[in-house]
């Protein structure tokens, strides 16, 4: 304590505690769940506040140990605890500024031997207890009186839950009077059902448990990343982020470079707590406004902060408040994602300050987190770039509408079939020829983008050569030698027909280049096939293909469909009969005196059904039936 008749020297320590009790102000505003640590302080500022009062009365009485040898028995308990006790010890000044250390403090913070001397120690301290350091290291400096807190210490990425005890100590040749901070650790609790079991686990087993985890949680995330639907629709970064959420951190950030700007993409925060309107916050921040995330869409690597020290590391709210203090974030990293070379984003983890603090083994964990989840969104834009091609291209294969022909209904179904194989090379159409109506289905034996190219390219050459000719046969002939001439190395199944406008009703002209036998549902609920067959397109130019002219009378339907309807697998895969036109007589026999496009939709559920709901081939299915 101060002279009390020293008036300078009680000015200088009023103002500093005016000082501390704003800084507690502070800390108590800024992390509100947790005032502990700062009612303690407060109440050491008030007992140093009574002090001051007492001397400014000139009525006090110092609390001090004595003056009987006591610089020596200091001197000589200090020797002891830097030479004996394996507990780590840092000598401070009235200002903070560490003045030594022993080995077991530079062993404990990961520093050189000397490294710490003369730097401020409250940059050590968990952010949210550094007020409360300085308002304790005043008081113990006053009254003499010894101080302990829980806090956590940090250095060169090491992070320490200890409990720190301040004692007072009064050196020989120092004009001013010093403070003992020792760092003790805290006893790690074992859950009660361990010790029930009469298991505890020793360091080791801690270790082995902790690396099986994040294999698992490696593990995990790659299975769900190559899940087909994380292909197909933009759900690769969410479910990422959900699972990191529920096994290893309260707060995720995702940023995605789109068009060179690094956006937002995710939030997700701790569903302990309500965090809607800090989300939505969080939601319309820069990310590169924030040091950290901005380090890693750099492509510099991942950093891992054991303990925050500087909370601006995340940016600021629009309010200008830091984005960590308002998380309450204890510990955080953040990674990149990448693609080979290519940085696609950053993702960030926070977890709360009563969380045990991430460390370089999660650090390397998410680094090849953010590769797998890179690669991932890299396969799935491929992907979408692929589908929205086929999707361009089924525009040129498949007819908006199916309109009715003059005596005829018509219906069609058509399934493009299941995950990547959905852009392949089936086709059904109708169209005006020269003197009536064609209508054609088949496909290309093949899949992807080029089998799609070739299906757009016979389906215009049907409609094409069909408006200046009436005869079926003639048409495909010539699409063949057309076909063999673009040397695809493709080769094409169809079944043509043509329906005269005027005279001959009923009569319809069908030619078959390798399709299946068209099938007539006659209307006593038979049925029977045509000839089909003959040799697919694109083999041999000069091939001829017969023409065969079937009779359809009113009420009877003529059914044309694909290989892949006829040669489907149902849910035991290729040990399994194919679909086969067995089954699909069974099926038609059971639509006599239907509408087409009840005779369609028949043979479509049955199909479904026989596949166990999913479709893997592309089917189509097409009925014309005669009607008055």
């Amino acid at each position: 304590m101060s002279d009390p008749t020293d008036l300078p020297a009680l000015e200088q320590s009023l103002s500093d505690l005016t000082d501390r009790i704003a800084s507690l102000r502070d800390a108590r505003a800024a992390y509100p769940d947790d005032p502990g640590p700062t009612a303690d302080a407060a109440l050491a500022e008030l007992e140093l506040a009574r002090e001051l009062l007492q001397s400014a009365l000139g009525g006090s009485r110092r609390r001090s140990g004595g003056k009987d040898g006591g610089a020596g028995r200091e001197l000589k308990l200090l020797r002891t605890l830097y030479r004996a006790l394996p507990v780590p010890i840092a000598v401070l000044d009235s200002a903070g500024t560490v003045r030594r250390v022993n080995a077991e403090t530079s062993r404990l913070l990961g520093s050189p031997d000397g490294y710490l001397t003369g730097r401020a120690f409250p940059l050590l301290v968990d952010v949210s207890r550094r007020a409360a350091f300085r308002s304790h290291l005043t008081s113990v400096l006053h009254t003499g009186e010894a101080a302990a807190f829980q806090t956590r210490l940090t250095h060169q990425g090491r992070a320490h839950d200890v409990r720190l005890v301040l004692t007072r100590l009064r050196m020989p040749g120092e004009r001013q009077e010093m403070v003992a901070a020792m760092a003790l650790p805290i006893e790690v609790r074992v859950p009660d059902s361990a010790r029930e079991e009469g298991h505890e686990q020793g360091p080791e087993e801690s270790v082995v448990i902790a690396a099986a985890r994040r294999r698992e949680l490696m593990s995990q995330l790659t299975r769900l990343l190559l899940d087909e639907e994380s292909l197909s629709e933009p759900v690769a970064l969410i479910r990422a982020g959900r699972l990191l959420a529920s096994q290893t951190a309260d707060w995720v950030l995702a940023d995605v470079v789109r068009d060179g700007v690094a956006r937002r993409s995710l939030v997700i925060g701790p569903t302990s707590q309500p965090t809607g309107r800090l989300v939505a916050s969080l939601e319309r921040v820069d990310p590169t406004a924030a040091p950290l995330v901005a380090r890693a869409l750099t492509g510099q690597g991942g950093v891992v902060h054991e303990m925050v020290e500087d909370e601006s590391l995340l940016g600021v709210l629009p309010d200008g408040s830091p984005v960590l203090t308002a998380m309450r974030a204890g510990s955080m990293l953040s990674v990149p994602i990448t693609a080979g070379d290519e940085t696609q984003g950053a993702i960030t983890l926070v977890r709360l300050r009563d969380r045990p603090p991430f460390g370089l083994a999660d650090l390397a964990l998410m680094e090849d987190a953010g590769a797998h989840i890179g690669l991932a969104l890299r396969a799935q834009r491929i992907f979408q770039s692929r589908s929205q091609a086929a999707d361009t291209l089924r525009t040129g294969v498949l007819p908006r509408t199916v309109p009715d022909l003059p005596g005829y209904e018509t219906a069609a179904a058509y399934h493009e079939g299941a995950g990547p194989r959905a852009v392949g090379g089936e086709f059904y159409d109708v169209y005006r020829v020269k003197d009536g109506w064609g209508f054609a289905v088949g496909g290309v034996v093949g899949q992807g983008d080029e089998a799609a190219s070739v299906t757009a390219m016979i389906r215009g050459g049907l409609r094409a050569l069909g408006a200046g000719e009436n005869d079926p046969g003639a048409v495909v002939a010539r699409l063949n030698d057309a076909l063999v001439a673009q040397d695809t190395g493709m080769f094409v199944m169809v079944a043509a027909g043509f329906v005269p406008a005027k005279g001959r009703a009923g009569r319809v002209r069908l030619a078959s280049a390798g399709n299946h036998a068209p099938a007539v549902l006659r209307g006593d609920g038979g049925v029977r096939f045509t000839e089909g067959g003959g040799m697919p397109l694109g083999i041999e130019t000069g091939t001829e293909f017969p023409v065969e002219e079937v009779a359809l009378a009113q009420g009877e339907t003529l059914v044309l469909y694909s290989d892949g309807l006829a040669g489907s697998r149902g849910r035991a895969g290729q040990a399994e009969l194919p679909y086969g036109e067995g089954r699909l007589t069974d099926v038609l026999t059971r639509c006599s005196g239907q509408a087409a496009a009840a005779v369609v939709k028949a043979v479509d559920d049955d199909h479904l059904a026989f596949c166990g709901g999913q479709v893997l081939d592309e089917t189509t299915v097409f009925a014309l039936r005669r009607v008055r």
